[in-house]
């Protein structure tokens, strides 16, 4: 019988900070020597920088870990969202680790979670929970997207040409704006896309694609 522990953190400034997987790996340390079991620091697997909505088996550790228990292993969790953020891939592991017998142990959920039906009813129920933390997240940061948009503040992405960035507010670039003009009058006498494109690298010196022409002038009409 082996013993595993994992942690994770979903960020690269906790990655290179590490302060919450230093505090992961004593909670699993100390877990191991509460229960009596032999765990050392290199046989904890460290995920740095993964969000926990990458499935556990395309994780670069999560893989590593998965190829190599065995029956009768433990895996040590120190937290449900560590592990999972998805319900689905959550109950799937699971499942593939009592089939092949290994006991999956989550700190906050009180321990063995494969051992018995009680542990496992809590599993799913905080699974679920999981997911819709995560949900609500996303929703969260599309509603605040949403209001800054209304408020002329920028979300990200790219400016577009004609236009730049201030202050975190998106605004129109005169000189660029009068390209744009000149690209609408060209287009106006009927020139193609292709024709504006070879204009504008010969004298604005703009390199751009005739898709590119396109997209601009269907977005700025006027």
């Amino acid at each position: 019988m082996a013993v595993y522990g994992y942690a994770r953190v979903s960020t690269v400034t906790q990655a290179r900070e590490g302060e919450s997987l230093e505090a992961q790996k004593r909670q699993i340390l100390s877990y191991a020597i509460s229960k009596g079991l032999e765990l050392g620091e290199e046989s904890i697997f460290i995920e740095a920088g993964v969000s926990g909505g990458v499935e556990f088996g395309s994780r670069p550790e999560g893989a590593k870990l998965t190829e190599l228990i065995t029956e009768g292993d433990i895996i040590i969790f120190p937290k449900l969202d560590r592990a999972f953020r998805n319900t689905r891939n959550a109950l799937n592991v699971l499942h593939e680790m009592k089939e092949k017998k290994v006991h999956v142990h989550f700190i906050d959920l009180g321990g063995d979670v494969t051992g018995n039906g009680i542990g496992a009813i809590i599993f799913t129920i905080l699974s679920a929970f999981a997911t819709f933390e995560k949900e609500r997240i996303a929703t969260r940061i599309r509603e605040v997207k949403q209001i800054k948009k209304s408020q002329g503040k920028f979300t990200g992405g790219k400016a577009g040409f004609g236009y730049e960035v201030i202050d975190g507010v998106k605004v129109a670039n005169k000189d660029q704006q009068k390209v744009i003009s000149e690209m609408r009058r060209l287009r106006t006498r009927g020139k193609s896309y292709r024709y504006i494109a070879t204009w504008l690298e010969k004298n604005k010196g703009v390199e751009m694609t005739f898709m590119s022409v396109r997209a601009i002038l269907n977005l700025n009409r006027g």
